[in-house]
């Protein structure tokens, strides 16, 4: 896949924002793309995420999950458990691919960070 100057821009502020969760805390697409200043784009936040496999430096990709606290990029790891494997080694409890306490440990990147 291609990504255009635009769309690299966005990737990378994406990028910038999941490097800063903190271990232990765990955040949304959407929450990211609120953060970013363009709510309707967390499919986009998504798209980031899927490409960010490709990232050489090691990344918390595994502390991205839905507004649920599901782990719906779970595909995208080198084998199907490794997302919930990386979750659980930082203290998370997993039930049928779901965080559970995930309200406790929601980091809210627009709340957390200053701009």
């Amino acid at each position: 896949m291609k990504i255009s100057e635009k769309h690299k821009d966005f990737f990378d502020s994406v990028f910038e924002i999941v490097r800063l969760i903190p271990e232990g805390r765990v955040t949304s697409y959407g929450a990211i793309a609120k953060c970013l200043g363009t709510p309707k784009s967390s499919r986009m936040v998504g798209w980031a995420m899927n490409a960010s496999h490709k990232l050489e430096d090691p990344f918390p990709a595994h502390r991205v999950v839905n507004r649920n606290g599901l782990l719906t990029g779970k595909m995208h790891f080198s084998s199907p458990t490794a997302m919930q494997e990386k979750l659980e080694a930082e203290g998370h409890v997993i039930e049928n691919d779901q965080i559970i306490g995930y309200a406790q440990v929601f980091w809210d990147p627009k709340d957390e960070l200053i701009f």
